[in-house]
């Protein structure tokens, strides 16, 4: 991303005074901040424009947030939080299940949104920059190839669809084969010294990766869970 650039939010809110709060806020801190009030204005918005991040929230009229963020995890790649008054953790837990790079319940401070929005810019930043002549570009487990200058995973001639979030932490683990990693350092490498100790982010990520790459989740080959210490990428593993 040139650093140069604003990066663009897209705020999907059918509260029009917190849209315009929002937009103020952001603003304010560098960044370009466009509103809309729902899912069909949402789609014509990226008919025309591409924002870097959408920050989504999960009761609108007509079509729900949930399956917004299913569409959007299925034909695409930007970054998305969502926002819900529901405050319980397994909102959270269902928020990031379809796709959401992180959640956040209402009310909320601006400050912490704008952490988080940050947080999830440097990770999806960093799973972009690739440099070819020190890093490894393709990667190849089982019938899977992931491909890190598009960010696409692939089975064969097959596409899978592949959020950022998801991307980023195949790629940690591709980088870093038969190696047990702690869920601590898994979230550091994705979202640096920001990361809460009750993030469950990485265990979702794991969870819609196995759904996407194992045959059998509850006897996964590849991403194999190490009790007690965390997990382990065995690219050797074959999937029938």
């Amino acid at each position: 991303m040139d650093s140069n650039k604003k990066s663009k939010i897209l705020v999907v809110d059918d509260d029009l005074e917190l849209c315009k709060l929002l937009r103020q806020y952001l603003e304010k801190q560098g960044f370009a901040v466009d509103t809309v009030e729902e899912g069909k204005a949402m789609d014509i918005y990226l008919e025309n424009s591409s924002p870097d991040l959408i920050i989504l929230d999960l009761m609108l009229p007509g079509e729900d947030g949930l399956s917004i963020a299913k569409r959007l995890n299925s034909n695409g790649q930007i970054p998305l939080i969502m926002l819900s008054a529901c405050g319980e953790e397994v909102d959270r837990i269902i928020g990031l299940e379809v796709g959401a790079d992180d959640y956040l319940a209402k009310p909320f401070s601006p400050r912490e949104l704008l952490a988080r929005i940050r947080s999830v810019l440097r990770s999806y930043t960093r799973a972009k920059s690739i440099e070819p002549e020190s890093e490894q570009v393709e990667f190849t487990f089982g019938p899977y190839q992931l491909d890190s200058i598009s960010q696409s995973l692939r089975r064969g001639a097959e596409d899978i669809p592949i959020t950022s979030g998801e991307f980023s932490l195949l790629k940690i683990f591709l980088e870093n084969p038969n190696r047990v990693l702690s869920r601590d350092t898994l979230l550091e490498k994705l979202k640096g010294h920001d990361c809460s100790p009750f993030d469950r982010s990485v265990d979702v990520r794991i969870m819609r990766l196995r759904q996407k790459i194992e045959a059998d989740t509850a006897a996964p080959l590849f991403i194999q869970t190490v009790w007690g210490e965390g997990y382990r990428f065995v690219v050797t593993a074959l999937e029938k």
